[in-house]
């Protein structure tokens, strides 16, 4: 299939009407080499693909986006549904195409295609069907853009990014996922919602795998720069800890609940993966709780695992890891997380 994409090439014979409608000025040069073309790949263009690639145009973050899927019909009529809004939006290429030589050049690949789970299938027995999916998609990946990043959305995610370091080849500062991102921003939001005070004020994480074993941080939770356990203790409120963990699992059950109601998620997760495309690709460094080689990291030793951990993320990928404090109790969690995708991944044969 060839790429679907803009063409100039409307007149007669094909000819390239640019060339015919702008006159250049006398003395003109070549583009200087500092201006930066960004290259936004987006394998998967499902519920969360789109509101990926959706979010990231908003948003002005690329200067081309490339859609790969397998379903040709499905893959133009998403292109050209994002392509009838350009009079609304930045000026950005969209292509598409089932071929992932299209992806060359890419800046960062975002893979959120992963298979769906049928009726009496065990959760491993999706995960071996991922694998074999992700041994088409990340090698082809790696070969076309070497220097990428690749960030991994599909689920399970700290699996699934430990599956995509090793069949890139890539150093693991360059292969992330997306990890508790979001749970974080949920967490965030309840948080925020019990203060009545605005999200952005809250710091809070959530770490470890994104799933049911999780870790809420509470020891670190501040609010406007106040840690919050520290203040209660201080100020002699009594509290309970059976409400905290009530929070922690509205996060955890936040994900089912939508999924039970409209049958997926998309919207937030769109903003989650963008926001860490900005921050990558504009260099922020900003801290962000993502999927990384965990190994050194609070007593986990012996086999390699992707848990998130809040990382500094920028050009270079992961930058480094926050000596972030965790309790006894909670680095103790965080270890049997490591457990939990451990005991996954040695049934995978990887």
């Amino acid at each position: 299939m060839h790429p679907s994409g803009s063409s100039s090439s409307l007149g007669p014979g094909g000819l390239d009407l640019t060339q015919a409608f702008f006159k250049p000025i006398q003395r003109a040069g070549l583009p200087s080499p500092a201006k930066r073309h960004t290259k936004i790949s987006v394998i998967g263009a499902g519920n969360v693909g789109m509101a990926i690639a959706q979010t990231i145009l908003t948003q002005d973050l690329a200067d081309e986006i490339v859609l790969i899927d397998a379903k040709p019909d499905k893959l133009r009529g998403e292109m050209l549904d994002l392509q009838h809004a350009a009079a609304f939006l930045p000026r950005t290429k969209i292509h598409a195409s089932v071929d992932y030589e299209f992806t060359v050049g890419s800046d960062l690949c975002i893979v959120t295609a992963g298979a769906r789970q049928n009726p009496g299938e065990s959760r491993l027995d999706l995960l071996q069907r991922n694998v074999a999916l992700f041994k088409n998609i990340i090698p082809p990946l790696a070969r076309f853009s070497p220097e990428t990043i690749l960030l991994i959305v599909s689920n399970p995610v700290d699996v699934l990014t430990y599956v995509s370091w090793k069949l890139s080849g890539f150093p693991s500062n360059r292969v992330i996922g997306s990890g508790t991102n979001l749970d974080s921003s949920r967490f965030r939001f309840l948080i925020a919602d019990h203060l009545d005070v605005n999200a952005q004020d809250v710091q809070a994480y959530i770490v470890g795998e994104h799933g049911d074993s999780s870790v809420a941080l509470w020891s670190s939770i501040s609010v406007g720069g106040v840690p919050i356990l520290s203040f209660l203790k201080n100020q002699q409120i009594a509290y309970e800890k059976v409400t905290l963990e009530k929070i922690h699992k509205e996060v955890i059950d936040s994900a089912y609940e939508v999924i039970s109601l409209k049958g997926y998620t998309s919207w937030a997760i769109g903003y989650s993966v963008a926001n860490l495309a900005r921050s990558i690709l504009r260099d922020q460094r900003k801290i962000h709780p993502v999927s990384v080689i965990a190994n050194g990291f609070y007593g986990i030793e012996g086999g390699e695992v992707f848990l998130s951990l809040p990382a500094q993320l920028g050009r270079g990928g992961v930058l480094g890891v926050t000596n972030v404090h965790l309790t006894d109790e909670e680095a103790e969690r965080f270890r049997d997380s490591a457990n939990t995708i451990l005991d996954v991944q040695s049934q995978l044969g990887i």
